[in-house]
């Protein structure tokens, strides 16, 4: 009876604890946006982003993942292929400060308490809510209206592998599909604005981080037992 009662003890931290598997760190790399004006390259990093991040690996397959990233945001019409956009010779520049919570799936198993070297793909999504500058363009120059926020749908595939024991290093690209279309001053809010209008007002606009992440994983082990 002690033998059993001792077992169930060795297996009780296993299930509850193997879930509690922490990651936190930092991301770094670059954005870039599409939109009404610049470029519509969907990945051509122009501008630094970084950010920090905070992972909950609830299994080997999955984790909730929470981060803040933040980014200035460029778009020029002389860098676009269209002759439309090159002509026009429109441009801004804006702030995203976003935050984001989900769910991160690993396509393999990804077991963090196996120091053994491990490589595997991820997807990412959840909801974003971000905070940056609505903006208008009148005579050719693009100015500052307000203050504003919006949300947004992260999409994010990346590769990650553990180099180090308690350390994972990660590549990913993340688009984010935006709730609003005033980041570039093309369709401001303001009703004050509204005839300076331009562009496809049916789309809104997207942007994109590009980067590594680096986490250091913490967090008890599950209790291994040997009969």
């Amino acid at each position: 009876m002690k033998k059993i009662f001792n077992l169930l003890l060795c297996f009780f931290p296993f299930i509850t604890l193997n879930a509690q598997i922490n990651e936190i760190g930092v991301f770094l790399g670059g954005s870039n946006f599409v939109g009404d004006v610049g470029n519509t390259a969907y990945i051509a990093p122009e501008k630094l982003a970084f950010g920090v991040l905070y992972k909950w690996n609830k299994s080997p397959r999955h984790a909730y993942r929470f981060s803040y990233t933040q980014s200035t945001i460029t778009g020029n019409d002389r860098d676009s292929e269209e002759s439309g956009r090159n002509q026009r010779g429109y441009s801004f520049k804006n702030t995203v400060k976003e935050l984001s919570a989900g769910l991160e799936f690993n396509f393999f198993d990804f077991n963090l308490h196996d120091y053994q070297p491990k490589i595997t793909p991820y997807i990412y999504s959840g909801l974003s809510y971000f905070m940056y500058d609505e903006l208008y363009v009148t005579g050719g120059q693009t100015k500052k209206d307000k203050n504003s926020g919006s949300f947004a749908i992260p999409i994010i595939l990346g590769i990650k592998s553990n180099i180090a024991p308690n350390w994972v290093l990660g590549a990913e690209v993340g688009v984010r599909y935006t709730f609003t279309d005033d980041i570039d001053g093309s369709n401001p809010s303001n009703g004050n604005y509204k005839s300076l209008h331009f562009g496809n007002l049916n789309n809104n606009d997207w942007y994109v981080f590009s980067g590594i992440t680096l986490t250091y994983t913490f967090g008890q082990k599950p209790c291994y037992c040997a009969y």
